[in-house]
C-alpha cells in the first residue's frame, strides 16, 4: 500500500478505505465514555488512561500505522451518534483521538475539539476560517499530523469530502510542466488569519512541497497564500509561482485525481496531513439540522520527521509533540461542546 494513488482507482473499491465499527467495539466506546455522559460544561483533556479501550485500542494503533504507511486515510462508520448526548459523543471522539496521538489546539482559544459548521462567516474575509462557512474550501492541509472528522449531521445538499494524494498530484504537475513543478519547492507566505504566536509575523513561510527524510511532505492552503499578499513585508508571488499554484490546483480538482466521499452521521474520517490534501464542497443546510462535524488535530508519536522550516508554523518539529495553534490569547486547553 502507498499514499500515491488515483481517486478513480479507489472510488469503486471502498473496502480498501472503509471500516465499519463492530457492535462489541461500539459497546466498549459507550462504556469508556459513561463517566463523561452527563453535564453541559466543556470537556477536559482526555488521555489514554482516562479512556481504556482493551479491544479497540490495538485496532487504533493499526489504524495509525495505515495512516502513516498506507493510503493515508480511512473512514470508520457506524458510530450511533443519534443515541448519544453531545457530551458523550465528544468524549468518544476525544478518547479515540488520544489512542492515536496527542490532541492539539485548533485555534487561539485552545480548543482541542473543533466544530466544522456554517457560522455565517464571509469566506472573503481574510480573518475568517473557511470551515466556519458553507463555501467550497479548496484543497488544503491543516497544521497538524493527522486530522480527524466525526459527522454529527450531513448537509441537506452538497458538502462532500474530497481527498487527494500529494505524490500523485506532484507527479502529474511534473509530467506536464517540470519548470513549474520545481517552483512548488520554493517558500511561499501563508496568512495566519490573525492567530499569531508570540514574536511571529502574521504569516509564515513554508514551501508547498518539501523533500525531507525520504518523504514528500505537503503544506498548502491557497486561499491563505493569496490573502498573505496583503502584508507589505510578505514575499510577493511572481507570475511563474502563480502559474505553478494554478496548475497544482487544476490537477487537484481533476475527477480522476481526487476521491470524493459523502460523510453520513456517525462516520469518522482520519487523514494524514503530510501525504494528503483535503477539501469540502460547498453545501446547503437543512435549517432544522445544520451540517455539523467535530474535528480533532493530532500529533502522532511515530510520524515522519519534518523539515526544520515547519517550526515556523508548528512551533516545534519534535515527533509526537508538534502542530496546533498557541498564541498569547491561549489561556487553557479544553474541548467545547458547541461552536465558538
Amino acid at each position: 500500500m502507498t499514499s500515491r494513488w488515483l481517486g478513480r482507482e479507489l472510488r469503486d473499491d471502498p473496502d480498501r478505505w472503509r471500516r465499519p465499527l463492530a457492535a462489541a467495539e461500539i459497546d466498549e466506546l459507550f462504556k469508556a465514555s459513561e463517566r463523561y455522559a452527563e453535564g453541559d460544561t466543556d470537556l477536559p483533556v482526555i488521555d489514554v488512561d482516562d479512556f481504556p479501550l482493551p479491544r479497540l485500542g490495538p485496532e487504533l494503533l493499526r489504524l495509525r500505522r495505515r495512516l502513516l504507511d498506507g493510503l493515508g486515510f480511512e473512514l470508520w462508520t457506524g458510530l450511533p451518534v443519534d443515541e448519544m448526548s453531545r457530551r458523550q459523543t465528544a468524549a468518544v471522539f476525544l478518547g479515540i483521538g488520544a489512542h492515536l496521538g496527542s490532541l492539539r489546539s485548533q485555534n487561539a482559544m485552545g480548543h482541542l475539539l473543533g466544530h466544522v459548521t456554517d457560522l455565517g462567516r464571509d469566506p472573503a474575509d481574510p480573518m475568517a476560517r473557511i470551515y466556519q462557512t458553507n463555501a467550497r474550501q479548496s484543497f488544503h492541509t491543516d497544521s497538524t499530523d493527522v486530522v480527524g472528522l466525526l459527522c454529527l449531521a450531513p448537509a441537506l445538499k452538497g458538502g462532500a469530502s474530497l481527498l487527494a494524494s500529494a505524490e500523485t498530484v506532484f507527479a502529474e504537475v511534473e509530467r506536464r510542466h517540470p519548470e513549474l513543478a520545481v517552483r512548488l519547492f520554493d517558500p511561499v507566505a501563508t496568512d495566519r488569519r490573525g492567530e499569531v504566536p508570540p514574536g511571529a509575523d502574521p504569516w509564515f513561510e513554508i514551501p508547498v512541497l518539501n523533500r525531507y527524510d525520504g518523504h514528500l511532505t505537503v503544506m498548502y492552503q491557497r486561499q491563505y497564500i493569496d490573502s498573505a499578499q496583503r502584508f507589505a513585508g510578505a514575499p510577493q508571488l511572481d507570475a511563474e509561482m502563480i502559474a505553478a499554484l494554478d496548475l497544482f490546483d487544476d490537477v487537484l480538482n481533476e475527477p480522476d485525481i481526487h476521491l470524493s466521499m459523502e460523510l453520513a452521521a456517525g462516520d469518522m474520517q482520519f487523514v494524514h496531513n503530510h501525504a494528503l490534501l483535503h477539501d469540502r464542497e460547498g453545501f446547503v443546510d437543512d435549517p432544522a439540522r445544520p451540517r455539523h462535524l467535530l474535528r480533532l488535530w493530532l500529533s502522532i508519536p511515530s510520524d515522519r520527521e519534518l523539515p526544520p522550516v515547519f517550526a515556523s508554523r508548528y512551533g516545534s518539529v519534535t515527533v509526537g509533540d508538534r502542530g496546533g495553534i498557541i498564541t498569547d490569547a491561549t489561556t487553557r486547553l479544553h474541548a467545547p461542546l458547541s461552536p465558538a
